[in-house]
């Protein structure tokens, strides 16, 4: 289990430094390809060129998303950069939870079956969080309604129902997921402390 753990840790290690250096790389594409979509560098010098040839492939399903959703494609370049920056960040969030999650596993089936009731336990909270985060994301990006928004949205609609009748909107912005974010949290951590 040791190795496992030190291997994870690794992974980790490389891939800080990738994530890191692809969303450095993202921004400075982006940054010129929006110079030359806004024409603040000629967009038949050879730098455009460049960029388009490089950057298009990148940028164009973004544009094509952002079209669709009444937006301007000079906007692409930037949707595209929060795009990969939030799944590099993603990916280390996803590697430190699988980590963490070994480590776990590996004390909770060491210390007998009140260990295993004390994972499941855990496991359950986590996979509610999860489902709040990723029923945020969905409504953003609009997939609510493909299979991933939907499995989330039955998983977290009994939490949020009441929350949405209590808290006010804000706005137009609904904070309930992040109240009941926090709410599993509490509540996650006085049923591990009880067991």
């Amino acid at each position: 289990m040791r190795m496992l753990v030190t291997i994870a840790d690794a992974l980790i290690a490389l891939a800080r430094p990738v994530v890191f250096a692809l969303i450095v790389l993202a921004t400075v594409l982006c940054l010129l390809d929006w110079l030359v979509r806004t024409r603040r560098v000629n967009p038949f010098g050879a730098l455009a060129r460049f960029t388009r040839r490089v950057a298009d492939p990148i940028i164009t399903p973004m544009e094509r998303r952002i079209v669709r959703a009444g937006g301007t494609p000079a906007s692409a370049p930037w949707w595209t950069l929060v795009a990969v920056t939030l799944g590099g960040l993603a990916l280390l969030a996803l590697l430190g939870f699988l980590r963490d999650a070994l480590v776990n596993m590996y004390y909770s089936l060491s210390n007998g079956p009140k260990g295993i009731v004390r994972l499941l336990v855990a496991w359950t909270f986590a996979v509610l969080q999860v489902a709040i985060i990723v029923r945020v994301i969905t409504s953003w990006v609009g997939g609510t309604y493909s299979a991933v928004g939907r499995l989330a949205f039955k998983l977290t609609e009994w939490l949020l129902r009441p929350l949405r009748r209590l808290i006010p909107g804000f706005g137009g912005i609904d904070i309930t997921p992040i109240v009941g974010w926090l709410v599993l949290r509490i509540v996650q951590s006085v049923v591990l402390r009880a067991l």
